[in-house]
């Protein structure tokens, strides 16, 4: 469910048709992306745009839930599970599974949103929730 306008008008058009518990994805430039998922791809190069400028912005126009992350993260990207913690603290249920499920996930996806970003793990699934 949308809470107000955002740039890239293809993110705008998901974003306003996402109800309770649809699910989009945001991922780096190697997240694979299923055939019949829409892909929104922002990549302009390695590096660009960045994950969590990417993120930062769907979070100003979405209202979350839920927020999935791999496991692996904890591990080998300490800048995604700051972030994580971030999002817990603003009242964000937070999720942790092997990112070969993180990627089945997004096969029931409304849209995976491709960033250019290419560390390890910059990968998240967001739960729609509702605003009362």
């Amino acid at each position: 469910m949308k809470k107000h306008g955002i740039l890239n008008s293809d993110i705008a058009r998901v974003l306003a048709t996402l109800g309770h518990t649809d699910c989009i994805v945001i991922g780096d430039c190697g997240l694979p992306i299923p055939d019949h998922v829409e892909r929104i791809d922002l990549a302009l190069r390695i590096g660009e745009p960045r994950f969590f400028d990417v993120l930062d912005e769907v979070l100003k126009d979405m209202q979350v839930e839920r927020a999935v992350f791999a496991t692996e993260a904890l591990d080998q990207n300490e800048a995604v599970m700051s972030r994580a913690t971030t999002m817990a603290g603003d009242g964000i249920e937070i999720a942790y599974v092997a990112h070969d499920e993180l990627k089945r996930l997004s096969h029931s996806a409304r849209a995976v949103i491709r960033t250019g970003e290419a560390t390890p793990y910059a990968n998240v699934v967001l739960y729609a929730g509702v605003i009362f």
